[in-house]
């Protein structure tokens, strides 16, 4: 039988691709259940620093997979969202497990809509292949985002675009979505994971404990006001320098003209 979801561990970096291409990779309650599994070890397994997630064919995800999630929210009334407020979209990774602070690339390899947008704008990295299509369709079924979508939209790309997705219900293409900070590059299609495996390795070459208490600190700032804001850095900031016995190291190498990426008269390879 078919996976649904495949997982590889290749050294520090975990491949999510979802394999559902005869339903443009929509998550039905099994590929839900999975997803949370597989969120959880990537979490919990400290050899594991960056995951890129991804699909098969010609869609990233089209959404929850409509035959088996309406019949569970069919007539439930209004505490259904007091009900699924502890368990988000795709394995909860859109809300409840959103807190990993691994950085997650999404490899946006075509079709990236509802449920799909929503998981893609939970990873903290978005990378487009020209063919990608994004768009909300939830209105058009009676419903709209729950688990995320809108939130993100309106925090990384603004309220008017967030407006226009959401009720016009028509999807932008690849290159409007760079133009609205959806995604940060758009690349030919065959070049897809190379470029995601690139981003990969230039937060790679950083320091494990900086960029996990940079994420964390971008999340808690997140709605605050500005002196909340700066206060927050300021906290997390100098708690990582007091606390990181890397940064002497790192420091050292840096003075010595010896880290990694280094450009310009001194150049070095990632």
């Amino acid at each position: 039988m078919t996976e649904k979801v495949l997982y590889e561990k290749r050294g520090p970096i975990a491949y999510i691709t979802l394999n559902r291409p005869e339903v443009k990779n929509a998550i039905d309650l099994d590929v839900h259940d999975r997803l949370r599994e597989i969120w959880i070890d990537f979490r919990d397994d400290e050899e594991l620093r960056i995951a890129i997630l991804t699909g098969t064919g010609d869609a990233f995800c089209a959404g929850a997979d409509l035959r088996t999630h309406v019949p569970e929210w069919d007539g439930v009334g209004p505490s259904l969202g007091r009900d699924k407020l502890d368990d988000g979209f795709a394995g909860g990774i859109t809300r409840g497990l959103h807190r990993i602070y691994k950085p997650i690339i999404a490899a946006c390899n075509g079709w990236v809509l509802g449920g799909g947008l929503e998981l893609a704008m939970a990873c903290d990295i978005r990378i487009a292949s020209e063919r990608a299509q994004f768009g909300s369709f939830e209105l058009r079924r009676g419903m709209h985002p729950a688990d995320g979508g809108i939130v993100r939209l309106v925090n990384t790309c603004g309220v008017g675009i967030a407006l226009e997705m959401e009720l016009t219900g028509e999807p932008i293409d690849a290159q409007r979505a760079l133009m609205t900070n959806m995604v940060s590059k758009v690349v030919p299609h065959d070049e897809l994971m190379a470029a995601a495996e690139d981003m990969a390795a230039r937060i790679l070459r950083n320091d494990r404990r900086a960029v996990e208490s940079a994420k964390e600190t971008i999340f808690e700032v997140v709605g605050r006001t500005l002196d909340e804001q700066l206060k927050v850095e300021c906290l997390f900031g100098y708690a990582l320098c007091g606390g990181n016995p890397e940064l002497v190291r790192r420091s050292e190498e840096f003075l010595a003209k010896q880290d990694r990426g280094r450009v310009g008269k001194n150049a070095s390879a990632l």
